[in-house]
């Protein structure tokens, strides 16, 4: 993979980089930039060198929506003038990957930049298809990405924990099954829990499932770590209640109380911890009481911690302890894909 840090001579030259500013926005204001000031350190390598940037990115699914918002949040990060496309996704063209389409973009630039490893999972046409038309390069955050989440594919410190929420199980299965082969401790929770909980015959009430079925093999692992309480949503009260508690009427919100004791103490001894997934229902209220008392745990422990999938990523800017963590990821599916499959279609492309 060829590294935008090997680029010589390229004053005057059109740079063509593929970001991904797919950030959040409600009433035209953008709720978090994490993915905008990741983009930073590229953007500004480029311009060091006097090459003219083009940025070109999508916003959310349909391409309806405009990059306005992110082009006037650019202006308090990026000094000098710059160019930014309007959302990619408005042309059908590109999440078909049509080649004469991806051969149109490449032909407005001298040189192509995937900074974007968020999006590099998927084969759209700004990420795998312009690349057979420009000379093509790595960007910075692109590298940090592999070079920090191949840690726990090559030869991972150990004690290794590995802490999974989130809510569909099968996304998660090839990692579970990966890892527990290089992982000492699997910890799990959020709406994988209630998978497990109801595999085990616990009765889970209406809590969330993904109905797919557990083999033996991993169902009674003793990697697999279960919390042995729960923090139910009863009517309008939480309630902290034994796994074997829960009633028919009841909605499982987070992991428990004496569950984040027992994830303290495999922290405590851990050398390496990789997190992906809130533990419970963040976006409900004290469903993240788990997460975030437990991410303040692992900010504080001596282990390297990388933290991984577009919802816990949101947990963590808006806790403000991104420095505090070895490394957050910006990626969601693309952190899943490269987690259990050591590349991505748009690293591939990069020769």
């Amino acid at each position: 993979m060829k590294s935008v840090k090997n680029l010589k001579n390229i004053k005057g030259k059109k740079v063509l980089v593929r970001v991904d500013f797919n950030v959040p926005i409600k009433n035209g204001k953008i709720i978090d930039d994490f993915r905008i000031k990741k983009s930073i350190p590229t953007i500004e390598f480029l311009q060091k060198k006097g090459a003219e940037v083009i940025l070109i990115s999508h916003l959310g699914k349909d391409g309806t929506e405009s990059l306005a918002p992110v082009a006037e949040r650019l202006k308090k990060y990026v000094k000098k003038d710059i160019i930014l496309l309007e959302n990619i996704r408005q042309y059908p063209e590109e999440e078909k990957n049509d080649l004469s389409f991806a051969k149109k973009v490449a032909g407005i630039a001298d040189i192509y930049v995937n900074d974007a490893f968020s999006v590099s999972h998927r084969k759209h046409a700004s990420v795998v298809g312009v690349p057979k038309y420009l000379p093509s390069y790595a960007g910075l955050q692109l590298e940090e990405e592999i070079k920090n989440l191949s840690k726990v594919i090559k030869n991972p410190k150990h004690p290794f924990l590995f802490i999974l929420g989130g809510a569909k199980f099968s996304t998660k299965m090839p990692l579970i099954k990966k890892y527990l082969k290089t992982a000492d401790y699997i910890f799990i929770g959020g709406a994988l829990l209630n998978d497990f909980l109801k595999a085990k015959k616990y009765e889970i009430g209406k809590s969330l499932t993904d109905n797919t079925k557990i083999p033996a093999n991993i169902l009674n692992n003793k990697k697999i770590i279960l919390p042995v309480d729960v923090a139910i949503l009863s009517g309008n009260k939480i309630i902290n209640k034994k796994i074997s508690d829960v009633k028919k009427n009841e909605i499982i919100i987070d992991v428990g109380k004496e569950s984040i004791k027992l994830a303290e103490n495999y922290i405590k001894k851990s050398k390496l911890i990789l997190w992906n997934g809130p533990l419970g229902k963040y976006e409900e209220k004290s469903g993240d009481l788990a997460t975030k008392k437990l991410l303040k745990f692992v900010a504080c422990s001596k282990a390297e911690s990388i933290i991984g999938g577009g919802d816990i990523v949101s947990v963590v800017s808006r806790m403000k302890i991104e420095k505090k963590l070895s490394f957050v990821s910006t990626g969601g599916g693309a952190t899943l894909d490269f987690l259990a499959n050591g590349t991505l279609p748009g690293i591939k492309v990069l020769k």
